[in-house]
């Protein structure tokens, strides 16, 4: 009977590609259907574990409290999103980017002055940035969406290989690269398909990552009305296949390397709790999907503010790769 902990990282780096053809194959046969799949099952698992994981190894930051700030950051983003709405389009993704601020400066500085002074300068600098449009749409919709799925699912990968040096590993890093760009190459207009009502309907609040995709790709179109461009125009299946694709490996990734990350090495007590609050996250997905990712809207959010750390670390560690600090 298969054991975690039985394979090898090699062994878990070619599974992963295997899993990369898999989620690829669904993406261009059932885009929407896999993202809105993938999203209401594999996601609240990995957000409870991975937050989890990142309690045990202090949220890869150098005070024993950093993570309670980006908790009430995130806490901010669920208010100005669900109970008082923002006044700015800026508002949400200025609180985003603080928070991606603050991580720079918890992985780097340990001194509670310089902390606090920078903190304070970053704080300033963001009140004092030029928004508009563009920052809208980086910060505030690609940032926690597509470039946290996947740009950061990459970087993880990359970090972990350049430590490990492995072989297997480089070519699964390569082998995500070929795959997302396969999306935009291979067309295929004889997969089209009709959206269903419910479909739309549950997919709604992730429209405008579609449409800004569409339009940061250039991928041309006849149509001029939005919701027939993301629905039912080859344009909007390939974003839509790009990012099913994502997602899907994203949290695929998280699970097939449990042997590695050991983040299921929990207290019983804790590990029941997780099992309880994903049957109950899957039971409000049923029964109405957008009641479900309204409620698990801040657990969403609060796995992608809590990984920012991660996400600098793995940076850092790939920086230092490939441009050696002389001693």
């Amino acid at each position: 009977m298969f054991k975690i902990g039985t394979l090898n990282s090699d062994q878990i780096h070619y599974a992963n590609i295997g899993l990369m053809i898999v989620s690829a194959i669904l993406a261009f046969v059932l885009p929407f259907e896999l993202f809105l799949f993938s999203y209401a099952i594999l996601g609240p698992l990995h957000y409870l574990t991975e937050i989890g994981w990142l309690h045990k190894k202090n949220y890869f930051t150098k005070g024993k409290y950093d993570f309670i700030f980006l908790s009430v950051l995130c806490f901010l983003v669920f208010y100005f999103s669900f109970i008082q709405p923002a006044k700015s389009d800026s508002q949400i993704p200025s609180i985003i980017l603080y928070g991606v601020l603050l991580s720079l400066i918890f992985v780097f500085i340990k001194d509670n002055l310089y902390r606090v002074i920078l903190a304070l300068l970053a704080l300033i600098g963001i009140a004092m940035a030029k928004t508009g449009l563009t920052y809208f749409v980086w910060i505030g919709i690609f940032l926690p969406t597509i470039i946290h799925v996947f740009v950061f699912t990459w970087a993880f990968m990359l970090y972990g290989v350049i430590k490990n040096k492995s072989f297997a590993g480089y070519l699964s890093v390569a082998a995500l690269g070929l795959i997302a760009m396969s999306f935009f190459f291979i067309k295929a207009p004889g997969l089209q398909y009709q959206v269903s009502s419910y479909v739309t309907k549950s997919y709604d609040l992730f429209y405008l990552l579609n449409t800004f995709l569409i339009d940061f790709f250039g991928l041309s179109t006849a149509s001029t009305d939005p919701t027939t461009i993301v629905y039912n125009t080859n344009a909007g299946f390939v974003i839509m296949r790009f990012i099913a694709f994502s997602y899907t490996y994203h949290y695929l990734n998280w699970f097939s390397k449990t042997s590695v990350i050991q983040w299921h090495k929990v207290p019983k007590k804790t590990l029941i709790i997780t099992l309880a609050l994903w049957i109950f996250s899957m039971a409000l997905y049923v029964i109405d999907y957008n009641i479900g990712l309204k409620a698990l809207y801040f657990l969403s959010f609060l796995h992608v503010f809590l990984e920012f750390p991660l996400n600098v670390t793995s940076f850092q560690g790939i920086f230092k790769a490939v441009i050696p600090v002389k001693k």
